[in-house]
């Protein structure tokens, strides 16, 4: 019986058969599976018909093969496989398109809906309201006695000037002017909202559609001069520096006058907005003449 040697006391040529023989097993058994799996046929002459030296190369030579030629199925396989990459990056990329413009679809909506909710800040015109300057009227001891001055009005514009006359008041508010006092010509008297003939039997009229006290904007208010408590019969002596002074519900106003002037009573720019806070006084001019306007100018010093 053979005794086994050790790796160390084989030689050179006895390790390489080993090898070889190690190799032609292993060749055998993949040769095996593939007839059995039905993916080879047996080309070769029968095994112990060759020597060691050309077994060595045919199995070198079908190992080299097989390593570098895969079978046509693995060719598909990858094939496929690289398709299906190259479906996937394109979903991808498609569903990264759609979704990101459907987000600027959503911005640009949610900007042309917000652009038509805002409304835009409404500025009180009373200029492009007004025909004549409010508190005309005839004077008292004129045959007929005090009435409104249709007169002054022109004929064509006299059923705007009725139009006017029935627009509805605002909701009482406690930012709205309740009171003026102007202590250089001893006028304490209630406001009103609106200066038509019936409001300034009440008092002091504030224009419709003018701002509040304290407020950015020319405050319009007119009274009689000769008629109806003659409450602004001297703003003709007022001078710069007198004070104004207009309360509502919570605090005062007080303004300080500038300017004085004596107008026609179409010269309605003086009741055009300002981009300051200011009061403007109107009333009929000379007294028991009432053909003119008088305007008193004030600006807002400051709130208490």
């Amino acid at each position: 019986m053979l005794r086994k040697k050790n790796p160390e006391d084989l030689t050179e040529e006895e390790l390489r058969w080993l090898l070889v023989e190690k190799r032609r097993a292993a060749r055998q058994a993949r040769l095996q599976h593939y007839r059995r799996s039905g993916r080879t046929l047996s080309l070769l002459p029968d095994e112990s018909a060759l020597t060691v030296q050309p077994l060595r190369s045919s199995v070198e030579e079908i190992s080299l093969d097989e390593e570098t030629s895969p079978p046509p199925s693995m060719r598909r396989r990858k094939a496929l496989d690289a398709l299906l990459l190259f479906v996937e990056i394109v979903a991808v990329a498609g569903f990264l398109f759609v979704v990101f413009n459907g987000l600027s679809l959503i911005r640009e909506l949610n900007r042309e809906v917000a652009a038509a909710l805002e409304q835009p800040t409404l500025t009180p015109t009373p200029l492009l309201m007004a025909v004549v300057l409010p508190s005309g009227h005839t004077p008292p001891n004129s045959l007929g006695g005090a009435r409104p001055n249709e007169a002054e009005i022109p004929e064509h514009l006299r059923p705007i000037v009725q139009s006017l006359a029935s627009l509805p008041l605002p909701t009482p508010s406690p930012q709205q002017a309740i009171r003026i006092q102007i202590p250089a010509i001893k006028v304490d008297a209630p406001v009103v909202q609106g200066d038509g003939w019936e409001q300034l039997k009440k008092g002091v009229g504030q224009s419709l559609g003018t701002p509040n006290p304290g407020e950015k904007g020319n405050l319009v208010l007119s009274a009689h001069n000769d008629i109806f408590g003659e409450i602004f019969r001297d703003l003709d002596k007022l001078q710069k520096g007198d004070q104004v002074i207009l309360y509502t519900s919570q605090r005062s106003f007080t303004y300080v006058v500038v300017s004085t002037q004596i107008v026609e009573p179409t010269a309605v720019e003086v009741m055009a907005q300002t981009s300051e806070p200011i009061v403007t006084l109107i009333s009929c001019y000379p007294y028991l003449v009432d053909n003119q306007r008088i305007v008193v100018v004030a600006r807002l010093q400051n709130g208490g």
